[in-house]
């Protein structure tokens, strides 16, 4: 797979008024080549990157901190999100050679080559960037309700502009971010808190435990390789309807904890090895509208809750016959759970996770969710293929809604390939039997 880099450029945010489209909207002239190929690229460089550009630029108007960077200056106790004049965005377009077919699949996909697809985001121990089209972020700006929401407005501004030509409208309501951090009402200092649990893990030899650098990612093999797991609406339902007959207790048993209970399960029983071992797992839900008073559901930032059940139960006790049966009850206790949390258990609960992440024989989190609508973000030539997260490995999964099918869900997964084919074996049989 080889990878080309046409242009790298930048875009700022648009002024408040609509001359920019004049200057934006300019054609260059079209290429006299008379390879299809080469006359496909040339529409795409003419036509529809320059439109992409503007909707960017548009769109960042009302998303102004992602054009800054984070800084952590030594006077202060914690980081500040600084925007300057001129500050922008990257875009990087680029040519492969690599099988898009292949990529955009469902099957096996080697992770070097969609690692390969990702943008880079600049970032130093004192400076971070948080975002690239791609799509890269650094968490300490936002989540992935907020990148969602923001690529979700670049598309719909962009698609205005290659049906409408030159129409600019504001943002709807849905997709305009809310900065307004006064409705979050804490007077625990849980900032500060979260400060001083992640500043240890991030001393490295030199011991920069203020760096703004992320940690370091896994070291994927060359034998590494993605595939999406899909569950369709029916086999969630089966699924529901076997706990069901196993439990007398009134479960919440919604397609996520389905889901993920399910995918856990075969997970630990493809890892063998000594059952006795302690297991953990986790999961983050949007804590938004769970406050008093909810915050809108348009706040930008980070609005994450997490749970999980940490060394609670030993891997025998989800291989086993009823171990499915155990992940559902765990995961909907956790799920009702979260009604009575306050804001000011987020730091505790995140101190545990990270200190059992440390110390479990095998440990589980999951990314995304399936009510970001990630399949939403039409630009003006149709909805996305396919959408992977890349950042996970091994107990680490992803979720996303069906792209075809209203109900189902789409679970990322990446491991060597030894491991995936017994995964995958003990998912399909799971629904067989």
């Amino acid at each position: 797979m080889t990878i080309h880099i046409v242009e790298v450029s930048e875009v700022t945010p648009a002024p408040n008024s609509d001359s920019v489209l004049n200057s934006a909207n300019s054609q260059p002239s079209e290429s006299s080549s008379t390879d299809l190929s080469n006359r496909l690229v040339s529409i795409s460089n003419s036509f529809i990157l320059p439109k992409l550009k503007l909707s960017l630029s548009l769109v960042l108007r009302d998303y102004l901190p992602l054009c800054g960077r984070i800084t952590w200056e030594l006077n202060e106790p914690k980081p500040s999100i600084v925007v300057s004049q001129n500050d922008a965005i990257l875009v990087t377009i680029a040519e492969t050679d690599a099988d898009f077919s292949l990529l955009s699949g469902y099957g096996q996909r080697p992770a070097s080559e969609l690692h390969n697809l990702l943008p880079e985001v600049p970032v130093s121990d004192d400076s971070a960037k948080d975002f690239s089209i791609g799509v890269a972020a650094h968490h300490g700006v936002s989540d992935g309700k907020t990148s969602t929401m923001f690529v979700k407005a670049c598309a719909h501004v962009c698609k205005q502009h290659l049906e409408e030509n030159n129409v600019v409208a504001s943002l709807p309501e849905t997709l305009t971010p809310s900065f307004d951090r006064s409705l979050i009402k804490d007077t625990t200092g849980l900032d500060e808190q979260m400060l001083k649990i992640v500043r240890p893990m991030k001393q490295d030899k030199t011991n920069v435990s203020r760096s703004l650098s992320p940690i370091p990612a896994w070291e994927l093999g060359d034998d590494f390789v993605f595939t999406t797991l899909v569950l369709s609406r029916g086999d969630v339902e089966k699924l529901r309807e076997r706990v069901k007959s196993k439990s007398p207790s009134q479960l919440h048993l919604s397609t996520f904890v389905i889901a993920y209970a399910y995918v856990w399960t075969c997970l630990v029983k493809a890892r063998g090895g000594n059952m006795e071992r302690p297991v953990s797992f986790l999961f983050v839900a949007d804590f938004r509208e769970r406050l008093d008073p909810p915050l809108p559901a348009t706040y930008f930032g980070n609005g994450m809750f997490s749970a999980g059940s940490y060394n609670r139960k030993t891997a025998k006790e989800f291989a086993g016959e009823g171990g499915f049966v155990t992940a559902v009850e765990i995961l909907s206790g956790l799920v009702k759970g979260f009604g009575s949390r306050k804001i000011e258990t987020i730091a505790e609960e995140f101190k545990i996770g990270n200190d059992c992440a440390v110390v479990s024989s095998q440990f589980g989190a999951v990314a995304w969710s399936t009510r970001l609508g990630v399949y939403e973000s039409d630009f003006g030539w149709g909805r996305p293929v396919k959408v992977d997260v890349v950042s996970i490995e091994r107990e680490r999964i992803s979720m996303a809604e069906r792209r075809d099918e209203s109900g189902g869900i789409e679970i990322g997964m990446c491991m060597n390939k030894a491991e995936m084919d017994i995964v995958l074996a003990l998912f399909r049989n799971g629904l067989q039997n």
